[in-house]
């Protein structure tokens, strides 16, 4: 239980009706969860307006209201807080509520198109084999030391994020690791957590349907570089075009990493195989089961963050050799020699640097076969652009359905489509069932080719008109393989 007075410090008010001392035991900003004495944030959201179930939430019991539309009458006994944006509201009373659990950890935010997960999950592998309980918010899981808990949301709700924060306290975390999504960070969802730093990865093509031009998207990735305090650290990849950039009216010390240009964590591939590469981070030398120019950047922003947060340079380079690669990120399975690789690449620029990977380590006497789709009620823009990679980087390529949500799956191929070049086009077949397509795949190659499934990586579902299906890219690949190879 916490007082509304309380939870409203640091919150810019504008109009107040009704005491600020009573007390609350739960926050909501969906309707559906109010208790008797919550406290109802009616946020405006892309879908939903909050202020259209405020008499809902009163119903319910809430006993205070934040709001950014004052009603002309206030019920007696309750109280209403006016606010110029109640999803900042939301953010700052979360943080309130659950005693501003970001200030008593180290904790770091990951942002970027691409390597937001791998960063911020190997990071929470790297610190807890090193002996640190730390803590991780990733789109593929919720780690509280050693427990773990589904994830919903690339960047959770501001709730979610300090209840999981609180627990973290609680457990004894020192650190905690967590991806910071363009949607999140407009959206305040990361407003009023206390960073100790930030990483940029990359920025491309990406979620232009909800940003409306690349602008935009660059503007709401700059934010949570803008946002950070004098006495954070900011890490940013000095070989992307904006990296510098992400860099400009931040008051955090800057630091760069880089495989090309001058920084103050500079890698180098020294050799690169399937199972594995040998890299320079520093002055360390590292044998790494991760592979591609990709990961490379990951594993230097990885290097560079826990130097940063005062770890041994030796002791961490170790550590990074003994790390495994994250669900869904160029995860692979061979039998009989054939390789099946998994991959969560699902823009342009991530499907071309897989392809760039696998192209690279390979003696191009076998045979490349990708497969791949696009989301639905997604940015349709890169649809073209994804279809034209995979054929010009590929032997043979299959163009499938990947979470078509609202939208005509095959409408969305044939966007796709559009892309592929006439010269090319004998490369492509279209099987809009997503598990014949990978069993296809997978029977139409042969000793030594490699197989690329991409786009869903790690998701164990298949989304659409609204429901989650089950559906597991690795699962069906596994069971496609041992079909065709019995043991």
């Amino acid at each position: 239980m916490k007082l509304l007075k309380d939870l409203l410090y640091g919150v810019p008010l504008l109009e107040r009706s009704g005491s600020t001392q009573v007390a609350i035991n739960k926050i909501c900003f969906d309707s559906r969860e109010v208790q008797k004495d919550s406290l109802f944030v009616a946020v405006k959201g892309t879908q939903v307006d909050g202020h259209n179930y405020i008499d809902k939430a009163l119903e319910l019991g809430a006993a205070a209201i934040i709001c950014e539309e004052m009603p002309a009458e206030v019920p007696e006994g309750k109280s209403f807080i006016g606010v110029k944006d109640s999803s900042l509201a939301l953010a700052l009373v979360a943080s309130n509520f659950y005693d501003n659990p970001s200030e008593k950890l180290e904790l770091v935010g990951i942002t970027g198109t691409n390597g937001k997960t791998t960063t911020a999950t190997l990071l929470y592998d790297l610190f807890t084999s090193l002996g640190q309980k730390s803590g991780l918010l990733s789109t593929v899981k919720v780690c509280v030391a050693k427990e773990i808990y589904p994830a919903t949301h690339t960047t959770p709700d501001p709730v979610q994020i300090n209840y999981y924060l609180s627990l973290m306290v609680d457990s004894g975390c020192r650190y905690c690791f967590m991806e910071a999504s363009s949607h999140g960070i407009v959206q305040n969802r990361t407003a009023g957590l206390k960073f100790a730093g930030a990483v940029f990865t990359n920025i491309s093509h990406d979620h232009l349907d909800y940003h409306g031009n690349f602008e935009n998207y660059i503007k709401a990735k700059k934010k949570l570089f803008d946002d950070l305090p004098r006495q954070a650290f900011m890490l940013t990849n000095a070989d992307e075009r904006h990296g510098n950039t992400m860099a400009l009216n931040t008051k955090a010390k800057v630091h760069r990493y880089a495989l090309k240009n001058d920084a103050d964590f500079k890698g180098r591939i020294l050799e690169h195989q399937l199972n594995g590469m040998l890299l320079r981070l520093g002055q360390q030398e590292v044998w790494t089961k991760l592979i591609g120019d990709f990961n490379a950047y990951n594993l230097l922003a990885i290097y560079g963050t826990a130097i940063l947060l005062e770890r041994d340079a030796l002791q961490v380079a170790t550590a990074i050799s003994g790390l495994n690669s994250v669900s869904g990120r160029f995860e692979y399975i061979q039998k009989q020699e054939l390789t099946t690789i998994i991959d969560y690449a699902h823009t342009p620029d991530a499907l071309e640097n897989v392809l760039e990977t696998i192209n690279s380590i390979r003696s191009k006497n076998e045979k490349l076969i990708t497969v791949v789709g696009c989301g639905g009620n997604r940015d349709a823009a890169k649809r073209p652009l994804m279809a034209k990679i995979a054929a010009e980087m590929s032997d043979q390529v299959i163009l499938t359905s990947d979470n078509p949500r609202f939208e005509d799956p095959e409408e969305i191929i044939k966007e796709m489509q559009s892309g592929i070049e006439m010269h090319l086009s004998h490369k492509v077949l279209k099987i809009t069932d997503r598990k014949e397509a990978i069993r296809t795949a997978i029977q139409l190659g042969q000793t030594k080719d490699l197989v690329l499934i991409a786009g869903k990586g790690h998701e164990t579902y298949q989304e659409i008109k609204g429901e989650r299906f089950p559906f597991d890219d690795l699962a069906i690949a596994r069971e496609t393989l041992d079909q065709k190879f019995p043991s």
